[in-house]
């Protein structure tokens, strides 16, 4: 049985699905490997680097699909490549079901079996192929890095003899793995760090990492079983509102990360709170492809509103593809691996596995 994976639009994506390291684990498998000429260039990976470690290079496209019973991406393929699929063909990725919507309905009639990363159950069987948490870790630590080199002050607190130059303050808007990774990240390099979710559980992780955890008073718990945020009340978001708007005014630097699984993200920073806070401070938005957490968000680009910078990147792992390749990689390798019956040669369709069944795009 054959896997395979061709080059993603590297405008958008530079990650890729398959490394060397990794085709060695495919191999182990009993999988042969196909990639398209040139597929790791773009990252210093030769097309020999892949040779040795046991795939196999074809020139276009069309030939690694036709090749391949499984494929795995990054991104949904571009629609020159949608007819390339046969029936039975396997499709893995993280793919967003409501922008490629009218693709992936097309690709599932012609009896495609589509997967998606990114639906995995939060089960402790699944975190070895949690593509979300080991992208989210490296999306929050590069936020850090890139609003740092940004901000025109320094980050931690210096002593001279002519003066103390105090830490810088940084707010982590959203706890969960991005969140935390910021905090940690902000900490590590010096600043003053607070963080706010509307999960009450995510108190004790916040404070674990020397953050100080900002909450609302009778704050509920909003979080779903599967452990993910949900939308809050009216009362709720008034009173965090409230608290946000007061603790802006003396925050150097925003990190916003906070996401809802299948909607726009929410609008926490609204234009009032920008304009309250002091000039010089900025905002980065994780969630700018999402739509944003912070009013004035464009992605890929810094809008500045009354002397405060807000930017936010559309894709922030194409500024690490080489990291986050390693990860997503093994992160695939170990779904396939359950996916695959290596004694029948087969993929394995089970639904009675919540991982197969959770994950498989009706």
């Amino acid at each position: 049985m054959n896997i395979g994976s061709i080059i993603e639009n590297l405008n958008l994506e530079k990650r890729v699905s398959i490394t060397p390291d990794v085709v060695k684990k495919y191999v182990g498998l009993n999988l042969d490997v196909y990639i398209e000429k040139n597929y790791g260039n773009h990252l210093g990976i030769t097309d020999e680097e892949y040779r040795s470690a046991g795939a196999n290079i074809l020139p276009t496209k069309r030939e690694v699909v036709n090749k391949s019973d499984i494929l795995v991406q990054v991104s949904f393929p571009e629609n020159n490549s949608l007819d390339f699929f046969k029936k039975n063909n396997s499709l893995i990725g993280t793919f967003d079901s409501y922008s490629a919507k009218e693709n992936l309905n097309k690709m599932i009639k012609m009896g495609v079996n589509i997967f998606s990363l990114n639906l995995l159950p939060r089960i402790s069987r699944a975190q070895s192929m949690d593509v979300l948490s080991s992208q989210a870790n490296l999306a929050g630590y590069k936020a850090v890095v890139e609003s740092f080199s940004m901000f025109e002050k320094a980050i931690p607190m210096m002593m001279t003899a002519a003066g103390t130059i105090p830490p810088a303050k940084v707010l982590v808007v959203g706890a969960g793995v991005a969140g935390l990774q910021a905090i940690a990240t902000a900490k590590r390099m010096g600043a003053v760090v607070f963080a706010t979710d509307v999960r009450t559980a995510a108190k004790e992780q916040v404070e674990s990492l020397g953050g100080k955890f900002l909450t609302v008073e009778d704050s509920e718990n909003l979080e779903t079983a599967g452990g993910y945020a949900k939308e809050a009340s009216e009362e709720f978001k008034k009173k965090q509102e409230d608290l946000l708007s007061e603790t802006l005014k003396k925050i150097d630097i925003v990190i916003c990360t906070a996401l809802i699984p299948g909607k726009k993200a929410p609008l926490i920073i609204k234009e009032n709170m920008i304009k309250k806070m002091k000039a010089s401070s900025l905002i980065y938005d994780l969630a700018a492809a999402q739509g944003g957490n912070a009013a004035f968000t464009e992605a890929d680009k810094i809008v500045e509103k009354n002397g405060v910078k807000i930017m936010g990147d559309k894709n922030i792992l194409n500024k690490l593809p080489i990291s986050a390749s390693n990860l997503y990689a093994k992160n695939l390798f170990n779904f396939v691996a359950n996916l695959y019956d290596k004694k029948n040669k087969k993929v394995n369709i089970n639904l009675e596995d919540e991982i197969i069944k959770k994950t498989l795009i009706k």
